[in-house]
């Protein structure tokens, strides 16, 4: 390879590094600049003015104009590129207008008042937007946050006197909706919904979300009726993602127009794909195990640090950021002792001014690295920095160039680095960057019809207005035999005007909107007795069990004990130089099948199914390392999820066709399997951990051999339906990152699961891949596939 960009020695690895898989440029980006439009207000132009801010870009002001207009929108740019002025614009317009004529008029009643509802999945988030809206210093903006935070006293003034109020899906759901009649006033006059960060509700979250946003839109029209603005416009801010205005009208159920083209200014910069190498450190069957993301990411960062290169490093976990920094200061030690403390962990946990301390000295130069956790990349005030390092994928395409996002000023060039974790996904990706760049196929999925979502709304929107036939639709087709369900079950009662609650516990009680059922387990430390969080119990099993590692704020604790009956988790403080993965075994049962696709000998199923699942061991892995330092077994009850999957089922004559002999069945099947689990995220906004799989050369259900890929969440996530779509990109992907790993028969980084109970035996990589060959030979484009419905 011959790497076409003098950066790339600044990772410290010389010109031509063997662990470089690719090199791409994202090419400079000029400014395109257009004057403020004419409606808005000449108070609101200077505000800005004052803030260096003398002409909008392009896409800001195509943004504002289409929400002024009346219509929903989404702005869907990249990081830095101000999306916050393109809803901010026509918000603050109308309460500036607003607030002057009642100023003009005083004593007279005004029905054509303006407030804003802004939401955030985060608090930091709201409290950077909070600040940058008290800078424009409008005296008639009455900018306040509403969260769980909010002190008591606070909360009515804001009721009846705030015009921009900052909340969190949280807040909306558990103390807004539920009394509505308290917040009459601000439903009446309200105009805009701003959802920041948008992308970020998927799975089960976006599921509970989009109808949080339904019953929103009932109380609003409830107050709306007979106003000038019976219903407020709907903005939503979102990284790139592929059709944003389809998974947003999805999340609000409504048409919506996206803004899409950047306009904003941006340097080059150079993405360089990096695989680490493969060590002669020997994982489970004698499997080579690569050198891990933490300590290939931690060298990369001492590198940039030692250069005097500001940098940031993503990676998911916090004690991955953790121990990224440590690694990176004891390395820069042997180097220069000065260089050490310029190097700092950014984690959840930290105070509002500690995170703005960081922020702040990373822009000064007085710190020269950081190692963050991915998911505070929300509340991350940072852009303009010369390097981005991102530690394993970071879960969606979306994510990725949010991150790489804040490397690169105008004019100035900067690197970024993907450094692949042991995952089939990272091995596809590095050596496909064609599937980031070129091809967009990954989408925010989510299942508003999901019943064990859709079931508690209905309650808590009953609760807040009596539920009316006329209103069924907005929540679905299957909404009406929904409640029937709730009334057999005395949830609710049915009367000739519709469905009532009738209890005296709060309907919203029903409802976690960040949960994936079954109530909530306390984490309880066991020297102070305090109650360090909590935990859903569908995790516990793999997550709380007797001998894990649990990670809090940073601080490593280990389980004692996982009491079921009681709720409760006993952790004990403690620093492991290890991690633990829980291993389960799995049966599973088809219940309906709803969708069928022929391919050749080979169809394709997605419907309702049983999953038992039995969580039998657990292992301890070196951090750093990865290196296995030994299993134990658990003895832990089944547990039965009702949820959806796809399925593909093969006769055995297409595989013998194919060369396989019968022995090799099991074997590939289970390792396609593995790395069809690793894979979907490419074509789903799922996790690997959101997803789970069977695969067996002969299954009850269809007789022959059969792959299945499940939701790990009851009621489905729409993960394994978006696979259905998506199957066969999803499936040539799987082979190829098979075929692209260059282990000789099997490894972590493509048909090995950190999750299997049978460990990872058989395996047959070979196999594997004639087996995907004979799947895929006869696929068809998912827009071609002609759909079945089967009874």
């Amino acid at each position: 390879m011959n790497p076409h960009d003098s950066l790339i020695p600044l990772l410290g690895r010389g010109p031509d590094p063997e662990q470089l898989r690719h090199v791409r440029t994202i090419p400079a980006r000029e400014a395109e600049h257009e004057p403020w439009p004419a409606w808005v207000h000449p108070d609101l132009v200077a505000a800005y003015g004052s803030l260096g801010i003398q002409e909008p870009y392009r896409h800001q002001v195509e943004a504002a104009g289409i929400a002024h207009a009346g219509e929903h929108v989404v702005v869907a740019t990249g990081t830095a590129s101000g999306k916050s002025l393109a809803y901010q614009l026509p918000a603050l317009d109308a309460i500036h207008r607003s607030e002057l004529r009642v100023l003009a008029e005083p004593g007279k009643i005004h029905d054509d008042g303006a407030v804003t509802l802004y939401l955030s999945p985060t608090k930091a988030l709201a409290a950077d937007q909070l600040n940058a809206i008290r800078a424009l210093q409008l005296p008639t903006v009455r900018a306040e946050t509403y969260d769980g935070d909010t002190d008591p006293a606070s909360r009515r003034w804001i009721r009846d006197h705030a015009n921009f109020i900052l909340a969190n899906p949280d807040m909306l759901h558990f103390g807004i909706l539920p009394n509505h009649a308290w917040w009459a006033g601000f439903f009446r006059r309200l105009r805009y919904v701003i959802i920041d960060e948008a992308h970020s509700y998927r799975g089960v979250f976006g599921s509970h979300v989009a109808n949080l946003m339904r019953r929103l839109c009932r109380i609003c029209a409830y107050y709306g009726a007979g106003t000038n603005y019976p219903e407020p416009v709907f903005i939503a801010a979102s990284a790139t993602a592929s059709d944003p205005e389809i998974s947003f009208a999805r999340l609000i159920g409504a048409p919506v127009k996206a803004v899409s083209k950047d306009g904003s200014p941006h340097g080059a910069t150079t993405v360089a794909f990096w695989e680490p190498a493969l060590t002669e450190v020997r994982g489970e069957n004698g499997a080579k195990e690569r050198r891990t993301a933490v300590a290939e990411t931690a060298d990369l960062l001492a590198n940039l640090v030692s250069a005097q290169v500001r940098t940031i490093a993503f990676i998911k976990s916090r004690r991955g950021a953790e121990t990224i920094s440590s690694i990176t200061k004891r390395l820069l030690d042997e180097v220069d002792p000065s260089l050490p403390e310029r190097v700092a962990a950014y984690r959840s946990g930290y105070l509002p001014e500690e995170r703005r301390a960081v922020e702040k000295a990373l822009r000064s130069g007085r710190l020269l690295g950081v190692s963050s956790t991915s998911a505070l990349e929300l509340g991350i005030d940072i852009s303009g920095l010369d390097a981005v390092l991102v530690a394993g994928w970071p879960g969606t395409r979306a994510s990725l160039f949010q991150q790489i996002g804040r490397a690169g000023r105008a004019g100035q060039d900067a690197i970024a680095a993907f450094v692949a974790s042991d995952d089939p996904l990272d091995t596809f990706l590095v050596n496909h960057p064609e599937a980031i760049f070129d091809v967009s196929v990954e989408a925010t999925v989510f299942d508003p019809s999901n019943p064990y979502v859709l079931g508690p709304h209905l309650c808590a929107a009953a609760a807040e207005l009596p539920l009316g036939p006329a209103e069924l639709g907005l929540f679905g087709g299957t909404a009406e035999s929904l409640l029937d369900r709730l009334v057999t079950q005395g949830y609710l009662r049915r009367r000739p005007a519709g469905w009532f609650w009738t209890h005296s516990q709060s309907a919203a009680a029903m409802v976690n909107l960040r949960a994936d059922g079954g109530g909530p387990v306390s984490i309880v430390d066991a020297e102070t007795g305090s109650l360090l969080g909590t935990m859903d119990s569908p995790q516990t099993h793999y997550q709380a069990h007797t001998g894990a590692v649990y990670i809090h704020q940073g601080d490593s604790y280990v389980v004692e004990d996982l009491n079921e009956d009681d709720h409760c988790v006993m952790v004990r403080r403690a620093n492991p130089d290890y991690y633990t993965t829980a291993r389960d075994v799995t049966q599973i049962e088809v219940l309906e099948t709803q969708r069928t696709v022929q391919w050749g000998d080979v169809s394709v199923h997605f419907g309702d199914v049983k999953v038992t699942t039995q969580v039998v061991s657990f292992q301890r892995k070196a951090l750093i390392s990865n290196e296995i330092l030994g299993e134990e077994p658990l003895e832990l009850g089944a547990r039965d999820l009702f949820t959806k999957a796809v399925w593909f089922v093969v006769d055995n004559r297409s595989l013998t066709g194919a060369g396989l002999i019968e022995a090799q069945f099991p074997g590939a099947l289970h390792a396609a399997e593995h790395a069809a689990i690793g894979l979907l995220p490419l074509v789903a906004s799922s996790d690997r951990w959101d997803i789970g799989g069977v695969s067996t050369a002969l299954h009850a259900d269809t007789g022959v051999p059969t792959i299945f890929v499940y939701d790990g969440h009851p009621g489905g996530a729409g993960f394994a339906e978006r696979g259905f779509d998506k199957a066969k990109v999803w499936l040539t992907a799987t082979r190829d990152a098979i075929k692209a790993c260059e282990c000789d028969s099997g490894c972590p980084s493509c048909v090995q699961s950190p999750k299997c109970g049978n460990k990872n035996n058989p395996l047959d990589k070979a196999a594997a891949v004639s087996l995907l060959d004979v799947l895929l030979k006869d696929a068809t484009e998912a827009s071609s596939l002609r759909m079945e419905a089967q009874r």
